[in-house]
């Protein structure tokens, strides 16, 4: 649990009606059974929306509750075998932002897209993840954010919904600040990315987003350059390396040494 953007932990628990010793033990895991009311307070403190409130008192709860399970995503074998011979960047990702296949150039852009990650925890909670955007990367978690509710719509009751942004609510004041701005924004479609990539420098890249046919709104992701441009030679020099990860000195040279 973390204190709101411009409040210090006592003025928190001062206005949530604790003390600060309690907010403290309540921020650092040692209870783990605040009251119903507790959790009221510093839901309306925090200004929550519904979704993280839920998760909140989901905590205090003695017995578990009956509620609906998660839908499982199911990536068809067909996309995920053309994700991994795809010659450019290119991953699958669920309604969740979930990872449910990576091909190894996608990997290479970014260590954090491997199956099981998930885009929001990584762009929130991720330090690498953030420099890899910078200095954009506030731009790129408000797209995250916005695609995220277009995903889920108004099925904001599902349990993995709740799971997240219940979580990234209580330890990032910059997702609770996105997420109460109910900004929408189809997920699909085309963009342009900028990479600040540790070995090869800025990178440019265009974005697709490709619906998966016949799955419940699984986006087919891949990132490509401009024929003949620098960004086309940095992707290229990273496709290299991966296939000579030992010793690939002209990796270096170019990180260091090409014009951006």
């Amino acid at each position: 649990m973390r204190r709101a953007p411009g409040l210090r932990r006592e003025g928190v628990a001062m206005l949530a009606g604790i003390s600060a010793d309690y907010y403290l033990r309540l921020e650092r895991g040692r209870d783990r059974r605040p009251s119903v009311q507790v959790l009221e307070s510093l839901a309306r403190v925090l200004r929550l929306d519904d979704v993280s409130r839920a998760y909140l008192l989901d905590l205090a709860a003695d017995k578990p509750r009956r509620r609906r399970r998660p839908r499982k995503e199911t990536l068809p074998p067909s996309t995920a075998r053309l994700v991994s011979m795809l010659p450019l960047p290119a991953f699958a990702e669920g309604r969740y932002l979930d990872i449910l296949a990576a091909n190894p150039l996608a990997t290479a852009l970014s260590p954090r897209l491997v199956v099981g990650a998930n885009r929001l925890r990584d762009v929130f909670l991720d330090t690498g993840e953030q420099d890899l955007f910078s200095p954009h990367s506030e731009d790129v978690a408000a797209g995250l954010v916005a695609g995220f509710r277009d995903a889920v719509g108004t099925d904001t009751d599902d349990p993995r919904c709740i799971e997240l942004v219940g979580e990234l609510s209580l330890v990032s004041p910059l997702f609770r600040r996105l997420w109460a701005r109910h900004d929408v924004r189809r997920r699909g479609g085309t963009a342009v990315v900028s990479f600040n990539h540790p070995e090869v420098g800025e990178l440019r890249l265009h974005r697709e987003k490709l619906l998966v046919t016949d799955t419940d709104g699984i986006m087919l992701v891949v990132y490509h350059p401009d024929p003949d441009t620098d960004d086309a030679g940095k992707l290229a020099l990273l496709g290299s390396a991966l296939r000579s990860p030992r010793d690939n000195p002209a990796l270096g040279r170019r990180a260091h040494g090409s014009p951006h």
